[in-house]
C-alpha cells in the first residue's frame, strides 16, 4: 500500500494521532469531526483536567492502527490522492478502521475498491468473506456471483472466513447447490438436433447424436462443482466432446447447432446468481 499522507506541522493543526507502532499524524479536528460521527463526538468530550493550562500542545490521541493504515486513511478524509490498494489484506484493515472511526467517504470509496474487477477474479471467495463482515450486502451479492466459477470447497484457506458467520457462508453453499441442480435440469436436447452420420442410421425414431451424451455427461460433472456457463460452452470443452464421442461428424453438428447452445446458455444464464 502507498502512503502519501504528510505531517503538515502548522498553526491550524490542533490534534496528534499516534499510531501503534510511534508514528505522529497531525491533524485538523475540524476536519476529523467533519468525516466522521466518532470524532466529532470525540471532541465534545470534557477535556482531561489540566488540559485547557497547556494550550500550546497539540493532545495526543493514541490509536491501534499502524502507520501504514493510519496514514491512508487520513488520505480518505485529506485534498490528497487516495492510497494505492495492492492486496485485499490491505483493504480490509482500511474498511475495519473506517467503519470503527464511521469515515463514511472513505467506506464508499473502499466499497468500490471491494468489488474491483481484479480482486474478483483473484480471490471472489474471500471478497464475499470481506463483504459480509462488514455487512456490505450489494457487495456480497455481486461477490457470490462471482464465486459461482470456482469450486468454492477447494479455495485455500481464509483467514478472512474467520469473520463470517455460518449463515453467510451456507447461504453460498446452497446457492451454489441449488444453481448447479437447476442448470443440470435444462440439459435436455431437441429432436432438430442431428448429426448426419449418427443419427441416420436410426429411422422413425428420435436418438440424439452421440456428441451430446458426451456433453451431458461432462457438463454435469463440471455443472456441480463450477454452476456457471463459462467453461461448458467453450471452445476447449466442445473440442473435447466432440474428440471423445467417437463420431467423425459430430464435430460439424456441434457446429451446426450453435442456436441450439446459444439457447442453452442464455437459460443457464438467467438463473438465480446471487445469495
Amino acid at each position: 500500500m502507498t502512503v502519501a499522507h504528510t505531517e503538515i506541522y502548522s498553526r491550524e493543526t490542533d490534534i496528534v494521532l499516534e499510531s501503534c507502532d510511534g508514528v505522529k499524524f497531525c491533524a485538523h479536528k475540524s476536519i476529523l469531526a467533519a468525516a466522521s460521527a466518532f470524532f466529532e463526538h470525540m471532541f465534545t468530550l470534557p477535556q482531561p483536567p489540566g488540559e485547557k493550562d497547556r494550550p500550546k500542545d497539540r493532545p495526543v490521541i493514541p490509536l491501534s492502527e499502524d502507520s501504514a493504515t493510519l496514514g491512508a486513511l487520513l488520505q480518505f478524509i485529506y485534498p490528497e490522492p487516495d492510497p494505492e490498494i495492492e492486496t485485499l489484506d490491505e483493504l480490509n484493515a482500511l474498511l475495519s478502521s473506517a467503519a470503527k472511526y464511521d469515515f463514511v467517504g472513505a467506506i464508499a470509496t473502499l466499497r468500490k475498491e471491494l468489488v474491483s474487477p481484479r480482486f474478483l477474479a483473484e480471490s471472489p471467495l474471500r471478497v464475499y468473506a470481506s463483504a459480509s463482515r462488514f455487512e456490505l450486502d450489494d457487495e456480497a451479492r455481486v461477490a457470490s456471483r462471482h464465486t459461482l466459477s470456482c469450486q468454492i470447497l477447494d479455495c485455500p484457506l481464509s483467514e478472512d472466513l474467520k469473520f463470517i458467520s455460518a449463515y453467510a457462508y451456507h447461504r453460498l453453499l446452497i446457492l451454489h447447490r441449488t444453481r448447479a441442480e437447476a442448470a443440470q435440469l435444462l440439459l435436455k436436447i431437441t429432436d432438430d438436433v442431428k448429426c448426419i452420420q449418427c443419427c441416420s442410421l436410426y429411422h422413425g425414431n428420435f436418438v440424439p447424436p452421440k456428441w451430446w451424451s458426451v456433453f451431458e455427461r461432462y457438463a454435469r460433472e463440471e455443472l456441480a462443482t463450477r454452476p456457471t456457463t463459462e467453461v461448458i460452452f467453450s471452445l476447449p470443452f466442445l473440442a473435447r466432446v466432440a474428440r471423445d464421442c467417437g463420431c467423425m461428424r459430430c464435430s460439424g453438428s456441434i457446429l451446426d447447432n450453435h442456436d441450439f447452445f446459444a439457447n442453452l446458455k442464455r437459460r443457464i444464464d438467467e438463473l438465480p446468481s446471487t445469495v
